[in-house]
């Protein structure tokens, strides 16, 4: 066998400079725009196809399986009436390595999940609290009146719009982060002031009452 079919016939593997989390950094961020691209073209064709042309899912995965399988048919048969050696693809595999990195890189990002989740659950800046209750009510309003397929298209276009415009107007959200923290906080001294501790008041006075009599 010479040495390009052999080259053809190595294990699949994974670049080492490209970890799961930095592919995904570099889709989101539009580094490697081809691949955004390409995230987001899919992910508008899947959704045009099974929400507006009401494209059931499994005929959608058949289709591309066809497709797959008479692309290859094709491309074998091409090289041999070429009198090419064609591509050996049975002795392709998932490496050990790679299947280990994979499922690393699925661990951490649940892990960060979950972490984040106490973290913001046990922060004692109550705006925090209050804002990440009002996005979780939020999006379970939206989904209620949306399919899961929409939600979930919205949340990829979201993801390949929002950071990339983050990123180019940082300083813009910073300050502004910055100034409904502080608004948020007057508010709540404001409201601490004339509310609560009246009622706290009457509270100490009502019990010091019922104590003296």
């Amino acid at each position: 066998m010479s040495t390009e079919a052999e080259a053809q016939t190595q294990p699949l593997t994974t670049p080492s400079y490209s970890s799961g989390s930095n592919i995904v950094k570099d889709v989101v961020l539009w580094r490697e725009k081809k691949l955004s691209a390409s995230v987001l073209i899919v992910a508008t064709a899947t959704w045009v196809l099974m929400e507006v042309y009401q494209f059931n899912f499994l005929t959608i995965i058949s289709w591309l399986a066809m497709f797959v399988v008479t692309s290859i048919f094709l491309y074998a048969n091409m090289f041999r009436l070429l009198g090419k050696e064609t591509l050996n693809l049975s002795r392709l595999e998932l490496t050990q390595e790679t299947a280990e990195r994979i499922g690393n890189t699925v661990r951490i990002w649940i892990e960060e999940a979950i972490r984040l989740l106490f973290r913001l659950s046990a922060e004692e800046d109550w705006p925090v609290f209050v804002g990440v209750v009002a996005v979780l009510w939020a999006l379970s309003y939206v989904g209620s009146c949306m399919h899961f397929l929409t939600f979930l298209y919205i949340g990829i276009v979201g993801c390949m719009t929002v950071p990339i415009t983050y990123v180019k107007n940082e300083d813009k959200f910073k300050r502004f982060v910055e100034w409904l923290k502080m608004k948020s906080k007057m508010v709540y001294e404001i409201i601490d002031e004339k509310a609560i501790n009246k009622i706290k008041s009457r509270v100490v006075t009502q019990m010091n009452g019922k104590k003296k009599e």
